[in-house]
């Protein structure tokens, strides 16, 4: 029997948006992994100046309605459920199986500001979803070990530029968002004014 191979894609969620879904869907698609959990970090440490908008409880509401549909994706409660900061690596040695951990290129970017990201890499093999191709630049920033473990995890994937902060800004100026997340993501966001 084949252990099945989980994905790990951890965020703030703030709010999920139709880019986070497009870079599930397309690894699902390539048979990288056979679920993938969607874990909102409770407040991430490498944005403690910047926590999330919306309450944990509304993040994780708004990733069960974004993923309800959505074969082989499931919200991920543990970072919520802990004290925070969150940090990847706890996370990671809960969860039990072969697990990759699912990024996109500008979150690889950072990983030499992870918590024991060496242990954590080896752990959970990055599958870094590319857009644009890589920035030659900031991959040379990252330590030998842990480029290397990043480029042999890349993946293109068609680009869809949305951000969680650019949503944020649309929804205050009170700009159409629907091309940009799920309407019941966006009924719930209307309905509980969360920013």
């Amino acid at each position: 029997m084949t252990t099945k191979k989980i994905g790990f894609f951890g965020g703030s969620f703030d709010p999920v948006h139709l880019g986070h879904i497009n870079l599930a869907i397309r690894v699902l698609e390539k048979g990288l992994v056979d679920q993938i959990l969607f874990c909102p970090a409770h407040i991430s440490p490498t944005k403690g100046a910047t926590p999330p908008i919306a309450e944990a409880k509304h993040r994780m509401n708004m990733l069960q309605l974004a993923l309800e549909d959505v074969p082989g994706c499931d919200p991920y409660e543990e970072e919520v459920s802990r004290p925070p900061p969150s940090f990847t690596i706890d996370s990671i040695k809960e969860l039990k199986g072969d697990i990759r951990l699912i990024v996109a290129e500008d979150t690889a970017y950072g990983f030499k500001e992870w918590k024991e990201v060496d242990i954590l890499l080896e752990m959970a093999p990055p599958i870094v979803g590319v857009r644009h191709g890589f920035d030659r630049e900031k991959l040379n920033d990252l330590p030998e070990k842990i480029k290397l473990k990043v480029e042999a995890g890349m993946i293109e994937i068609p680009a869809m530029d949305i951000s969680s902060s650019e949503i944020r800004e649309r929804l205050k100026k009170r700009l159409y968002c629907g091309h940009l997340l799920q309407g019941k993501v966006l009924d719930y966001i209307h309905q509980n004014t969360i920013y």
